[in-house]
């Protein structure tokens, strides 16, 4: 466990404003650790990194005292709480290949899964129900397989990722953008603590860090980089999930992308990525072939993934997959509005149609 010098010494380099990442992993380089860049004097601190780094670390932040002691505190709890710091064993190896690896991880839940084998599953905060239906299926699938589930603890596409992966021995990994002592967003506590316990949190902000909305962004460069790939379920244009997707590709790593219907705000992110080469996927199967040979042979794979069920019925062929409204299926079956409404509230009391905003009908699709 990390001791109180070591942990003040890294916190003042972290907190200390206007150093940033990249100054402090030179200046890291220079002086092998933490309190040696600290104990360096002024010239060596000049010349390793010019007057304005010595100018910065001549006064430790305010309120340094109370974080150490406050994430002493935090560590003391147990449950799993630990932080890992650049060098230390316990790093994962895949962020240490990214161009921008994070300095400290906070850690709470189950630490070796930072070693597992793992994927990214990312996605819209305002999904269809065919989404979210996706995202927790294919997290479920490919968990059961023995792949890691890496998200963002985000409402939608992120937070039916973590809860199908739960259902697998490779369960998940929320990497989230606040301090592991607040919960953002407040709907997923119940969430975060399930996954505190069978999966892994982490974090490379102190504790007592807000929401602030910088920090997601920079959150979505460890989600890309822990993992061997990513997956995008649905995704505006305007989707950070586009910005996880882009930082996997630069570093070197697949992206794998959910077709969805060209009428659909939350396809068209998906879409242009495959225009831009990212792998089509339409079931689980099609990811784990596609990884099978980075995998080893010896991993075993689940039995084929069918995410196109045959039609049940005529109303259901009807509808197809796109989002309809009830004149468009009246005029497609011939069938009286009220029946048709009847029919439609027995399908989606049984889950195989969702009632979307603006009186529209969608087919749910078990992938």
């Amino acid at each position: 466990m990390i001791n109180r010098d070591e942990l003040a010494a890294w916190l003042q380099l972290l907190q200390t404003p206007q150093l940033g990442r990249d100054t402090v992993r030179r200046l890291l380089a220079a002086f092998g650790s933490p309190q040696a860049v600290l104990d360096a004097g002024a010239e060596a601190l000049d010349q390793a990194g010019g007057s304005r780094v010595a100018r910065l670390l001549s006064e430790p932040p305010d309120e340094l005292d109370a974080l150490v002691e406050r994430t002493l505190e935090w560590l003391a709890q147990g449950q799993g709480r630990q932080i890992v710091t650049l060098g230390d064993p316990l790093y994962p190896t895949p962020l240490l290949e990214t161009a921008d690896p994070p300095l400290m991880l906070h850690l709470q839940g189950r630490a070796e899964l930072l070693a597992a084998e793992s994927l990214a599953i990312v996605g819209s905060r305002n999904p269809t129900h065919q989404g979210v239906d996706n995202a927790r299926e294919f997290a479920r699938h490919l968990s059961q397989a023995g792949l890691s589930i890496v998200s963002g603890l985000a409402l939608g596409i992120d937070g039916a990722a973590h809860e199908g992966a739960l259902d697998g021995p490779g369960s998940t990994i929320a990497v989230v953008g606040t301090g592991l002592d607040r919960v953002y967003p407040k709907r997923h506590l119940a969430l975060a603590h399930r996954i505190a316990e069978e999966g892994l949190m982490v974090s490379e902000y102190s504790l007592g860090a807000p929401p602030i909305g910088a920090h997601f962004p920079q959150r979505n460069r460890l989600i890309a980089g822990l993992t061997r790939a990513t997956l995008v379920v649905e995704a505006t244009l305007q989707s950070g999930s586009l910005i996880t997707a882009r930082m996997a590709a630069e570093a070197g790593r697949e992206v794998y992308v959910i077709p969805g219907s060209i009428h659909a705000p939350q396809s068209r992110g998906c879409h242009a990525l495959i225009k831009q080469g990212a792998k089509l996927v339409d079931g689980a199967q099609d990811i784990l072939e596609d990884l099978r040979p980075s995998l080893g042979a010896g991993k075993a794979l689940p039995v084929a993934v069918d995410s196109r069920p045959a039609p049940v019925d005529a109303l259901l062929e009807a509808l197809g997959y796109d989002p309809v409204t009830l004149d468009a299926l009246v005029a497609r079956t011939g069938v009286a509005p009220a029946e048709l409404s009847v029919r439609l509230l027995e399908l989606e009391l049984a889950g195989q149609v969702a009632r979307l905003p603006g009186q529209l009908f969608q087919r749910v699709a078990r992938g």
